[in-house]
């Protein structure tokens, strides 16, 4: 696909997630999934995650808590490990995740917390 909101999503997903995570996933797409992944690349990185409206914190912390307030936990690393590239901090993402616990439950507040510090965790390790 060769479009401008494409090309833009490629630009924010790779700056968000790193060349890496990106690379991964474009080799690991197949003909089943090819048009999702080009509807993601459109809409969430080329349209939402590359609107200037809000910093790119202050998404990843939106991104992280709607994540754990849905129990949609499976993403929640890969979101922690773009703090990295986004500058949320470890307080704003602990932040993010009170919310979660007070208007969408402890259980799921609990649980990414407990995903958070295990990704962290890795991270740190990564850089040693």
């Amino acid at each position: 696909m060769s479009d401008a909101r494409f090309d833009k999503g490629m630009e924010v997903r790779r700056a968000v997630l790193g060349d890496a995570h990106v690379d991964r996933a474009e080799a690991a797409k197949t003909d089943i999934d090819l048009p999702f992944q080009e509807l993601i690349t459109v809409s969430a990185w080329g349209t939402v995650w590359a609107s200037d409206a809000i910093s790119r914190r202050e998404r990843s912390m939106l991104t992280l808590a709607l994540l754990a307030a849905t129990g949609n936990f499976e993403e929640i690393p890969m979101h922690i490990r773009a703090t990295a590239r986004t500058g949320a901090s470890k307080r704003d993402v602990m932040e993010a995740f009170q919310h979660v616990a007070v208007y969408a439950g402890v259980p799921r507040a609990n649980h990414a917390i407990k995903l958070a510090r295990q990704t962290y965790a890795e991270m740190e390790a990564a850089q040693q």
